[in-house]
């Protein structure tokens, strides 16, 4: 009996007919290699489960009761994509330069047809709230891939997926911060990202929304044309009576999703680790109970868009919590007690 299933992966949907309950799994991997390119190996297929634990090679697609046209999601990257990523990064002003906060914002961030964007979000977006906002909580916006969560790494399970002690940093940060995920993509994958990482259903911890690609705009840049960014004056304008550019810090890998709100994003890093510091919890510990509260007074960054107190970069083999997001609040502790006059 014939088993449809659409699969998403790299932004499209793939339809796959061929294949019947007495199938396997490697065999559906081995169907998706010719469709994507992807090694079966590099390929990640999330929610395939039997019993709680992930589908191996060998478990039948009957087994998992799977209903017809089910989507599931899956994560690898091929080959030749794989050796660009682990590559040495090339000699390039753009990939130093993610964005220039001096010269680029300004335009960006005030020019009229991008707040009428943001404006139309606050009105149009439409927002689930899985937990109410608390009264006199910070912000804090997380994106997910690179962020909380590695899709490119060859690993199955969302623990292995996942940021090394990704739990223990979002109770620690739910202390005095309401979170916030934001991913430029579709809800259903964040949901389903979240849902796998356990961070949805995390006891320790609660969610206040979730944001998609839907509540992003599009803006013009003289130096890189047009380009997606997270504003978020969506978020502001929403919920102005919690949240303002004065309490919300926001973790992105791609800096270029803070042009409309310099002040309040930061941009981690995924590349390799250089440096090993281990005192993030007291560090974190130091930031959260900080005195100042307006982040948007602060300039986290150089001129080259960079933490300019250090240069160190985390790996996701890292063995300790926030290899990145620790100790990038560290970095905000330095500038916090040596602030910059506002932009």
């Amino acid at each position: 009996m014939a088993l449809p299933i659409i699969v998403k992966w790299g932004g499209q949907e793939y339809s796959v007919t061929t294949l019947s309950e007495d199938d396997t799994v490697l065999d559906l991997k081995q169907f998706l290699k010719t469709l994507t390119g992807v090694l079966p190996e590099r390929q990640k297929l999330l929610g395939l489960k039997v019993k709680g634990k992930p589908a191996e090679n060998d478990v039948k697609l009957g087994a998992l009761k799977l209903k017809p046209n089910t989507k599931i999601m899956m994560m690898g990257t091929r080959e030749e994509s794989l050796e660009d990523v682990l590559g040495p990064p090339p000699d390039n002003d753009d990939v130093v330069n993610d964005f220039d906060i001096e010269d680029e914002v300004v335009e960006v961030e005030n020019r009229e047809e991008n707040l009428l964007k943001i404006s139309r979000r606050v009105k149009e977006y439409k927002v689930e709230i899985l937990n109410p906002p608390r009264e006199g909580k910070k912000l804090l916006v997380l994106d997910v891939d690179y962020t909380l969560f590695d899709h490119r790494s060859c690993a199955e399970t969302g623990v292995e997926l996942m940021r090394p002690y990704l739990h223990e940093f979002l109770t620690s940060a739910y202390e005095d911060y309401d979170i916030v995920i934001w991913s430029a993509t579709n809800m259903k994958w964040i949901e389903a990202k979240m849902k796998e990482l356990g961070v949805s259903t995390n006891a320790n911890y609660k969610i206040t929304f979730m944001l998609d690609s839907a509540a992003m705009i599009t803006v013009h840049t003289p130096r890189r044309g047009l380009i997606d960014v997270k504003p978020l004056g969506v978020i502001w304008g929403k919920f102005s009576e919690f949240y303002s550019k004065k309490n919300t810090i926001m973790f992105d890998d791609i800096g270029r999703n803070f042009l409309m709100n310099p002040q309040n994003g930061l941009k981690v890093s995924v590349k390799e680790a250089r440096t090993v510091i281990t005192s993030y919890m007291s560090s974190y510990r130091g930031y959260l109970r900080s005195r100042t509260s307006c982040f948007s007074a602060r300039n986290h960054y150089d001129s080259a868009g960079h933490c300019s107190e250090y240069q160190t970069a985390y790996t996701w083999s890292s063995s300790f919590f926030v290899n990145l997001i620790l100790y990038f609040l560290k970095i905000i502790a330095i500038r916090l007690k040596n602030p910059f006059p506002p932009i």
